[in-house]
């Protein structure tokens, strides 16, 4: 229950965008941590609106950690694919979000 608390009240711990407070732009990692809150509520619509590649972001962070952990080969052709796609994802969205939602 607790932890549920939580994530209803997380909205005052989230940080500030600087680059959009600057230049009045959202940067490429803009939503994700309203994404995250909202993944961690169940909300998975949500979180897919706000930020779509959080889930592909935290699948690379959770698989790389654990490769670092294991000591496993950090130079894997599969290990790269998925940072590749991951960034792919976030280059695309962020294209996506400037084209159709910041200049209209």
């Amino acid at each position: 229950m607790s932890v549920l608390l939580l994530f209803s009240k997380a909205d005052i711990f989230l940080l500030p965008c600087p680059f959009k407070y600057l230049f009045g732009l959202d940067c490429p990692g803009c939503g994700f941590q309203r994404s995250v809150v909202a993944l961690f509520s169940g909300d998975l619509q949500e979180s897919l609106q706000l930020y779509p590649p959080t889930i592909p972001f935290l699948l690379s962070f959770i698989v790389g950690v654990s490769v670092c952990a294991l000591k496993l080969n950090q130079n894997a052709i599969w290990l790269k694919a998925m940072y590749f796609f991951t960034g792919f994802v976030v280059f695309a969205s962020y294209i996506y979000k400037i084209i159709f939602h910041q200049l209209h």
